[in-house]
């Protein structure tokens, strides 16, 4: 496996599905069909002469315990430059599924541990909050919980001076110039148009960084 980048930056996206959108887990360089790919094009294609190198390990389902499990491996041995990290739709829904689930207070614990591991390499960061639209109509129970892991999101941000996304905000608005459907529809997993709002969102938070 190719970890490292001799000509320029090693930029990591890390994530649950929304970030994994089918990546080939056979192809170190595959960025799957979603935001991670639209981003590292648009980068690419307005800083050539950075040569960055972006790297995908979103992996569908995940919670931030997941992600922590595997972060030695999926993080730090990449050694990375720059890591963007989109977690905590899951550790919502669980909470309504009945499987396992993490308090807010373990939900910022564990973040916190990942993003120390990360700063302790040298990386700089990129946190993108979790957002959910209200369709269809069971999402919309699941608003409080996530809201306290947003804050979670926020605070941790301000705390790792990380450049922050806020998601949430940007889809609610979005929803305002077209129904939430057209941005994702089941409230969670994005369209190609909520891709490339995520891909936008992230390319001005995060270009001037390396």
């Amino acid at each position: 496996m190719t970890t490292t980048n001799d000509n320029g930056p090693v930029i990591l996206f890390q994530g649950d599905s929304i970030t994994d959108t089918d990546r080939n887990r056979q192809n170190d360089d595959d960025l799957g069909h979603g935001y991670a790919i639209m981003a590292s094009a648009w980068y690419q294609a307005l800083f050539p002469e950075r040569m960055a190198r972006f790297i995908n390990r979103g992996m569908g389902g995940n919670t931030v315990k997941d992600l922590h499990a595997r972060w030695r491996q999926d993080c730090i041995d990449l050694q990375p430059d720059l890591v963007s990290v989109l977690i905590g739709i899951n550790d919502t829904a669980r909470l309504f599924d009945g499987r396992d689930t993490t308090s807010v207070e373990g939900f910022e614990a564990t973040y916190r541990d990942i993003l120390t591991q990360t700063k302790a390499i040298g990386a700089e960061l990129v946190l993108m909050e979790p957002y959910l639209l209200p369709y269809p109509e069971d999402r919309q129970i699941w608003r409080k919980e996530l809201d306290s892991r947003i804050h979670v999101v926020r605070s941790l941000a301000r705390e790792f001076h990380a450049a922050f996304v806020p998601l949430d905000g940007i889809f609610a608005h979005a929803a305002t110039r077209r129904d939430p459907t057209f941005w994702a529809a089941d409230g969670v997993h994005p369209s190609p148009a909520g891709h490339a709002l995520i891909a936008q969102a992230w390319l001005d938070a995060a270009q001037d960084l390396i």
